[in-house]
């Protein structure tokens, strides 16, 4: 409770939230006795061509607000209608907006967060140092001047942070977390297949380096098959790359499928690859995949490309998979090779990989971080039973 008896009251802002699984880690935020959460969500979220409805699956213990979103489907120019209501009649302590600084619904948020006297704090996720042209340039400095906090989702997030000058408190965590009772191994573990089956998950874009990983898999000399989940321009390329090496029928497209099917697709599989490739604007930010994956008990051979190897875990008994560097066909067939004919190396990395996720990325531990960020912005520094990262 806050001093003056009442519970810490949160206002959650999130297009994400038209995920069902993305709502499961605010019940466990809501289990928390000194915490009242009302979170808005869109009805719909358009992705391309693809329009994602709403989907209430995990609400108990919150309230689930849906708004309309203004320019639905822009990322950077889009945005929640009547926030105002909410500040009026929720009257939140801290306004919590899941969006980079420079996005228009992050500033809007703000601005309605400050006028009804809230703690308001955006997420920075941004590991490339950039400065954005006008408009953007002019939301980002709005929203990093007047927000209260940023959540940074890694080391490398907070850095570009404090070279842009942010002045406030920023602490270093994921948001991304994993529901390790739906994402977990197979009851029974598979008998070792002939053929080896390796998974990719997410869009098919050229920054995924997914043209790396047919180069690399055309060089084993053993029986596999590749497994790509998800869509993305460079379908046609890809399946153009994977006609001219000769490997067009163990390559299979299986398109959008819905993130509810995605545990016992991770479970079909013997090693889930991410072979992200970094740009002048981007590298690879966390790797979400990579701790459903890990949660299934699937290792990982992921590049060296941002937080992945951070994702991973550090050597040793810690790490959830092998890495490579970016860029290097030869250096992932040797990973896979080295996967494939040591199958006791593929479960214990598959073990420390699950472990690591419930250690570090279930809902429950990220709640509980969220929480404590909650109170520390609430009632100030140092209050809470941990201390996280913070600058």
């Amino acid at each position: 409770m806050n001093q003056a008896g009442r519970l810490m009251r949160v206002l959650y802002i999130s297009k994400a939230l038209v995920f069902g699984q993305y709502q499961r880690k605010l019940e466990e935020i809501a289990k928390h006795p000194d915490v009242a959460l009302r979170a808005i969500a869109p009805e719909h979220w358009r992705e391309g061509e693809h329009r994602e409805r709403l989907q209430r699956r995990y609400t108990a213990g919150y309230e689930l607000v849906v708004e309309p979103v203004r320019f639905n489907g822009h990322y950077h120019l889009h945005y929640f209608a009547n926030l105002r209501r909410h500040m009026l009649d929720w009257r939140p302590d801290v306004v919590h907006m899941n969006g980079e600084a420079f996005n228009f619904a992050t500033a809007h948020a703000i601005w309605h967060a400050r006028r009804a006297g809230a703690k308001a704090v955006f997420v920075a996720w941004q590991n490339n140092y950039r400065v954005y042209p006008p408009p953007f340039y002019f939301i980002e400095l709005y929203s990093m001047l007047k927000s209260t906090a940023a959540q940074a989702g890694s080391r490398q997030a907070q850095e570009v942070l404090r070279r842009k000058r942010y002045s406030h408190p920023s602490v270093v965590f994921t948001q991304h977390s994993v529901d390790a009772a739906l994402f977990a191994p197979a009851a029974k573990p598979q008998a070792g297949g002939e053929v080896f089956r390796i998974g990719y998950v997410g869009r098919l874009v050229a920054a995924k380096g997914i043209n790396v990983l047919l180069s690399a898999v055309a060089r084993l000399d053993f029986p596999w098959r590749v497994q790509l989940f998800g869509t993305g321009p460079e379908e046609p390329a890809l399946r153009s790359q994977a006609q001219d090496l000769g490997i067009q029928d163990l390559v299979e497209f299986h398109g959008h499928l819905d993130i509810g099917s995605m545990p016992e697709r991770y479970r079909d599989m013997d090693v889930c690859a991410l072979p992200s490739l970094t740009t002048p604007r981007w590298k690879e930010q966390f790797g979400r995949v990579l701790i459903e994956a890990m949660a299934c008990g699937v290792p990982i051979v992921g590049s060296d490309s941002g937080e992945i190897p951070n994702t991973l875990g550090g050597a040793g008994e810690d790490r959830g998979g092998l890495t490579f560097p970016e860029g290097d066909a030869a250096a992932l067939a040797k990973r896979l090779d080295t996967l494939y004919r040591e199958p006791a190396l593929r479960r214990q990395l598959g073990a420390q990989g699950r472990q690591r996720v419930l250690r570090e990325f279930s809902h429950e531990r990220i709640a509980a971080k969220t929480v404590l960020m909650y109170r520390q912005l609430t009632y100030g520094p140092g209050h809470g039973a941990e201390r996280q990262g913070t600058a």
